[in-house]
């Protein structure tokens, strides 16, 4: 009862919206060159559920996920969305668009049964991480099913993104098993 157990290492993704195709890239490079390789990709799909980044990111927005191949220890979500803040400012001076924030990079974890994001607002479903940054349980893995809640994100509950979510499950699956 008192002792504590090991924390298992996690899949760290990452959401990346950009003003364009041709920003992905360059944001994936940048996530790359902070956390290490990437492992997986997801299709890019249209970002269109919503107006509210259309001011900050540009009227065409498209979304596309990616995952570092190192698993990470879950206490870090906070430093990473810190270090995704400081990447996002980054490029947005260099890429140099008409838009305030061509790239806006969703830092998260998935777990076999949780994919967990990270962010700089509180709310009532949000927890205290640390460093000025709060966490959310976002989508819940239950009899091979994603599962949503009232609060999650609208994009967050399509299939495609389901999908991509699986296949990430399933590669952090096979390197908890491969690892010693």
């Amino acid at each position: 009862m008192w002792e504590l157990k090991d924390i298992e290492p996690v899949k760290l993704i990452a959401g990346i919206l950009a003003a364009n195709e041709k920003c992905l890239p360059v944001a994936i490079d940048a996530l790359a060159e902070e956390f290490g390789p990437i492992d997986l990709q997801s299709n890019i799909w249209t970002f269109d559920q919503t107006d509210y980044y259309q001011q900050q990111t540009g009227q065409a927005i498209v979304r596309q996920f990616v995952t570092i191949e190192a698993l990470v220890d879950p206490g870090e979500l906070a430093a990473v969305k810190l270090a995704t803040n400081e990447i996002e400012r980054k490029l947005a001076e260099s890429l140099n668009l008409s838009v305030p924030r061509p790239i806006n990079l969703d830092p998260g974890l998935i777990e076999p049964s949780k994919l967990i994001l990270a962010s700089t607002k509180n709310f009532s479903h949000r927890i205290y991480i640390g460093q000025k940054m709060f966490a959310e349980v976002t989508l819940t893995y239950d009899k091979g099913h994603w599962k949503p809640f009232d609060y999650t994100f609208p994009d967050y509950q399509q299939q495609c993104y389901h999908d991509f979510f699986t296949k990430v499950r399933d590669r952090l699956r096979l390197q908890l098993r491969s690892s010693p």
